[in-house]
């Protein structure tokens, strides 16, 4: 029997899940990273089971274009509620909800600036990176911890007014940052000064959510502030994963209500591709009647190539909801 298309790729978002999750559980046998091993053992088996079916079910409901507005913002959420449950009952003394037992600043900017300043990489950093390999910039519409927070904060119809300066203010910050960490370094600055450092920055960068994103209803937090997010934009090109603008498109600009990543200007349409901030998240697909706006994937048709986007990103962002701890 051929199985029904409605049911594939579900099916592999549970197979492939399935098979990280069990990867880490059998590998880190003495080390155990899923939760529930490290509170009953065996247990492991039973969450992984119990992710790869949560992410079969979000599979299943984001297959149809429609759903993925809403049900992204769903599980973006969820996944940012389960990161700092986890962080904050670390805090609290249960030292086994944090990775390594050892508290880490949950800011994304420490994701680059981190491993500058330790010269060491991070857990955090390693799993960044493989999504950027994996599914070009999925990080900024699917697993960043703070993104959820700015997409929460970015509700409602987008304005269509252009952000300014977006390439200098972005370059301009990840400058910044990158220098700061190294300055920091380089004069073995206090552990005390550096977190103060790193935390004001957070701190800052919730205040461009409270006090931009809400009025632009734009990412203004991801789009400008953050210098993952400006990394993540420079080095998506590594992924052959695209997405493009048909020729068929009548220029209703519909699209641009929906992108809060400000990537569906008016030149970016007519240049045929959205712009630089794309993070592919799809929501656009929704409001283009013509269906002009289409993934990309080597040669694959354009469904073929969304659901094998939707089956990678997917399956990371439950097999992450597992493993992401500070």
């Amino acid at each position: 029997m051929i199985l029904s298309e409605k049911y594939r790729l579900p099916l592999a978002v549970f197979s492939f899940t399935f098979f990280l999750l069990a990867f880490v559980q059998l590998k880190m046998a003495d080390r155990p990273i899923l939760i529930a091993e490290r509170f009953w053992q065996g247990a492991g088996w039973v969450q992984t089971t119990l992710i790869a079916i949560y992410g079969a079910f979000v599979a299943c409901k984001m297959q149809d274009p429609v759903n993925v507005p809403r049900w992204r913002r769903i599980t973006w959420t969820l996944f940012s509620v389960v990161f700092f449950s986890q962080l904050i009952f670390g805090l609290l003394g249960a030292e086994k909800f944090l990775m390594t037992g050892k508290l880490h600043l949950p800011i994304p900017m420490m994701i680059v600036a981190g491993p500058l300043h330790r010269a060491q990489l991070s857990f955090m950093t390693i799993l960044f990176l493989s999504t950027i390999v994996l599914t070009g910039p999925a990080w900024c519409s699917q697993l960043c911890y703070f993104g959820a927070m700015d997409s929460l904060a970015s509700k409602g119809k987008t304005k269509i007014a252009k952000l300014k300066n977006q390439r200098a203010i972005k370059s301009t910050i990840l400058i910044l940052v990158v220098t700061m960490a190294l300055i920091l370094r380089w004069f073995n600055v206090s552990p005390l000064i550096t977190t103060i450092v790193a935390v004001a920055f957070g701190i800052a960068g919730v205040g461009v959510m409270i006090l931009y994103s809400r009025k632009q209803k734009k990412m203004v937090h991801c789009t400008l502030f953050c210098p993952i997010g400006t990394v993540v934009n420079l080095l998506k090109p590594v992924n052959p994963f695209r997405m493009y603008i048909d020729t068929n498109c009548d220029l209703c600009m519909k699209c641009s209500s929906y992108c809060k990543y400000d990537a569906l200007n008016i030149q970016h349409i007519r240049n045929h591709k959205p712009g630089f901030n794309c993070t592919y998240c799809g929501d656009c697909l929704t409001a283009c009647k013509q269906n002009s706006i289409k993934y990309r994937f080597f040669k694959l048709k354009p469904e073929t190539a969304r659901n094998l986007y939707l089956f990678l990103t997917i399956s990371l962002h439950a097999t992450f909801m597992a493993l992401a701890k500070m």
